[in-house]
């Protein structure tokens, strides 16, 4: 099945000019969803992975997902003020303003190894956080995955640099 056939493009969402590729088709077709759960595994099924975390809102989806196929647990990062225990958080940039991510204080302990999951990536900016949220737990974080790449906005180049393997089912090209 070709996932990116499943996936679905609204034009113009959330403003003008944006091309806003929507996986709730993807998610609501029971093969491609298992196809994708499965490809999304298939780089860490020999890797040990002690956590996934999944980047509010999709990410929760596909990360217990990917989090019950490799026996590991997961860890919901989320926006600011939805967790109800301690958390620690992150500020991040966007492009008009600042925003935070946050995560449970015992989400994850030192030298566990969490992968990294999300719907796409785009810019970067979330998943940067993401991973700076991890990293300041103490986790080690070998990998994110995503299904959908957004290679002219440069985010999954910005993990890279920052020494995460990345891993992405389908690309499209422009915004």
């Amino acid at each position: 099945m070709d996932l990116k056939a499943a996936i679905r493009t609204i034009p113009d969402y959330p403003i003008a000019g944006i091309m806003f590729r929507d996986i709730t088709t993807l998610l609501g077709d029971a093969k491609a969803f298992r196809q994708c759960v499965d490809a999304l595994v298939a780089p860490f099924a020999d890797q040990k992975i002690d956590k996934v975390a999944g980047i509010e809102a999709r990410g929760f989806i596909l990360g217990g997902a990917v989090a019950h196929q490799l026996s590991a647990g997961f860890i919901p990062l989320r926006k600011k003020g939805k967790l109800p225990h301690k958390t620690i958080a992150v500020e991040y940039a966007l492009e008009y303003g600042v925003d935070s991510l946050e995560m449970h204080l015992d989400g994850c302990g030192a030298g566990e190894r969490v992968l990294l999951i999300d719907d796409l990536i785009a810019t970067g900016g979330t998943a940067v956080a993401a991973l700076q949220l991890l990293r300041q737990a103490g986790a080690e974080v070998p990998a994110a995955a995503f299904v959908v790449d957004l290679p002219d906005l440069g985010g999954a180049d910005k993990l890279r640099a920052l020494n995460i393997d990345v891993s992405t089912l389908v690309s499209f090209g422009g915004h």
